[in-house]
């Protein structure tokens, strides 16, 4: 059996790509780990992917986060009012990379401060779809009251905490990130 050793730049492309593989992996299993929420006109979902979005924007920085996206369902998936809320995924991811590599070694706060940002920016995106393809494309009318209580008012607080926890658990990976990234 043959022996393979990467150098340089190669060792750190594989490195990427498996971080990469790797939260991919952990966003899609954190869509099982759920609760439903039933409200309508649609029903909402709790789940742990932003957790992960969160840490792949720590751990990966803000190109490589956003490149983690994994949705699934072809182009009628598209055309779903919670859609956006995926698409706020990779703006999240980007945010909350662009902000903490600007302080790598920022502490908790700064994290907190980076994961606050971008879940504003995962709820900007899905809200704004939601109305648009709800009243717009699909025609069952909402109103912004129901867009902010639905959308909004029910899942930040849980999000928020997993804006904390993911703060938390970056500390432990973000000296591991540094030393594969820089």
């Amino acid at each position: 059996m043959q022996e393979i050793h990467l150098e340089g730049r190669q060792r750190i492309k594989s490195q990427e790509m498996a971080f990469t593989g790797l939260f991919a992996a952990l966003i899609a299993a954190g869509a099982y780990m759920r609760i439903d929420i039933p409200v309508q006109p649609f029903p909402m979902h709790f789940t742990l992917q932003f957790f992960f979005v969160l840490l792949a924007g720590y751990v990966l920085g803000a190109r490589r986060g956003a490149a983690v996206f994994a949705a699934g369902g072809g182009p009628a998936y598209l055309i779903r009012p919670t859609f956006g809320f995926l698409i706020g995924f990779v703006a999240a991811a980007w945010i909350t990379g662009k902000l903490c590599w600007k302080r790598p070694g920022g502490g908790v706060a700064w994290r907190l401060f980076s994961a606050f940002w971008g879940m504003m920016t995962y709820y900007l995106c899905g809200m704004v779809y939601f109305y648009v393809i709800s009243n717009y494309v699909i025609h069952m009318p909402v109103s912004w009251k129901l867009v902010v209580i639905n959308c909004f008012l029910i899942t930040a607080a849980e999000d928020f905490i997993l804006c904390v926890m993911a703060a938390v658990v970056a500390r432990r990976l973000m000296p591991f990130a540094l030393g594969q990234y820089r």
